[in-house]
């Protein structure tokens, strides 16, 4: 097949039963399966990190973040009930665009999943570490990555394990334990603010925008400003993208997929708003800066320290809801990609119950490898950077086939479509911009190493028609 030759969307039904995943799926299941994504590391640990970029200002950080993710999940809802099969952004760019530029795209939400499932559990060792130390007594060394000095974490090996063994039970009884920790996670963030709330102090957030707007580097070597802030915990918001992966096991995905990505983001957005206004400023900054478990440790600033030991063991609980719904996308992903012949296509079967165990089995091995070596900060500017691109490429195919195809049928539409998709398009591009440099270079080199694999692999043995 020709590199820029497109996919076309048939049944299901037409798929050999082997390479068939089973719709169960409601649009609840995938609201939860949102909020689990979106709501988690980003608001529990990346408020840390966000604060020492941007000061007060991470509120604005978060505003910006959140609207340019807002644009995309819009794009994304229209794009899933045009093409309702699994693969996400890299389907939508198969069937619109073609094979190399959805390659690239699925090489990189291989980079932005790995990475998140990795990040979260590094983020979840973050708590869990302290809970282990003083009630088991496991070393420190045990439980953080070579870079912070220690050996291996242990316990975000351990959570992506068990997460795996869940996803290889089923995908139903994956999504319904998901929504009771999800109600978890939610109560948690619910008691942070009633207990936070009453030790507001406008003094907190002078100066408001300590570094500026636009990214700067600081004395220190760190880059530091709003959008250098909005560029990593852009982290925080998405999520909702997994949702999209989840095409082919949903149930009516036509009715269903909007309302599960458009409502998530509606929901988690609100949450993200009043948690990061009543941290900032109920102490300062400086106080949670960089800390990997800043909540709590306001909290705990605050003689509450109850309040900090239950939203650190609902953090352990329920965290886990951002690895499942992440380890679900970076699966699905992997075996449509195998299914299309541009990975080995043996990867490429489900189980009796109607799961891509040897998928499963895969990505647990990367990404367990990740979390146990590396910290959590460059993990998420990485990520970022995967997920960016393949936002770029959903608004960019909602634009195209408005133009190809204006009249056809769309059960949902994205309202100022121009605009939406320009906010999307223009917003990531200034959001990668703002990274890291480090982490431009080693994305491009992520995908030159992508794009010769391609060249060398799924280019000669592409089934997809």
């Amino acid at each position: 097949m020709s590199w820029n030759s497109r996919k076309s969307i048939g049944s299901v039904d037409d798929l050999h039963e082997h390479h068939r995943l089973t719709p169960t799926l409601s649009w609840p299941h995938l609201v939860g399966l949102g909020v689990g994504a979106i709501v988690g590391t980003g608001i529990l640990t990346l408020i840390g990190v966000g604060a020492d970029k941007a000061g007060p200002s991470v509120i604005l950080s978060f505003v910006i973040a959140g609207l340019i993710c807002a644009c995309a999940a819009l794009c994304y809802a229209e794009m899933a009930v045009m093409i309702p099969a699994s693969g996400s952004a890299y389907t939508y760019s198969y069937v619109v665009i073609g094979e190399l530029f959805a390659w690239i795209i699925g090489w990189s939400l291989i980079l932005e999943y790995s990475l998140v499932v990795s990040a979260v559990a590094v983020g979840w060792s973050g708590y869990a570490a302290p809970l282990l130390e003083a009630t088991f007594g496991i070393p420190m060394s045990l439980m953080q990555a070579p870079e912070l000095g220690g050996i291996v974490n242990l316990p975000a090996i351990f959570i992506i394990a068990v997460v795996a063994g869940l996803l290889m039970v089923g995908t139903r009884e994956s999504a319904n334990l998901n929504a009771i920790l999800v109600v978890v996670k939610i109560v948690a963030l619910i008691v942070f603010v009633a207990v936070a709330l009453p030790a507001f102090n406008g003094q907190n957030l002078h100066p408001f925008m300590p570094f500026g707007f636009g990214k700067t580097m600081g004395a220190d070597g760190v880059e530091r400003g709003v959008m250098a802030a909005a560029a990593i915990i852009f982290f925080a918001f998405y999520g909702f993208d997994a949702i999209a992966t989840a095409a082919e096991e949903t149930k009516d995905p036509g009715r269903n997929l909007p309302r599960g990505i458009v409502g998530s983001m509606v929901a988690c957005i609100l949450i993200y708003m009043a948690v990061a206004a009543v941290a900032v400023g109920a102490l300062p900054f400086t106080t949670f800066a960089n800390s990997p478990e800043p909540l709590a440790l306001i909290l705990r600033e605050l003689q509450k320290p109850w309040a900090a030991t239950y939203l650190a063991g609902s953090a352990v609980i329920a965290l886990p809801t951002v690895i499942l719904a992440f380890f679900y996308g970076q699966s699905r992903i992997f075996f449509v990609m195998a299914r299309d012949g541009l990975l080995p296509r043996g990867m490429a079967k489900v189980s009796k119950r109607g799961t891509p165990v040897r998928i499963t089995l895969f990505t647990a091995v990367i990404v367990a490898v990740i979390a146990g070596a590396f910290p959590l900060a460059e993990i998420a500017a990485l990520a970022n950077a995967g997920t960016l691109a393949a936002f770029v490429a959903v608004a960019i195919c909602m634009l195209i086939m408005r133009r190809r195809a204006p009249d056809a049928h769309r059960l949902f539409r994205t309202p100022a479509a121009p605009l939406v998709g320009g906010i999307a398009i223009l917003g990531c591009i200034y959001l990668f911009i703002s990274l890291p440099g480090t982490t431009q270079l080693y994305f491009l080199m992520w995908n030159l190493i992508g794009l010769g694999i391609y060249l060398l692999f799924g280019h000669r043995r592409t089934v997809a028609k």
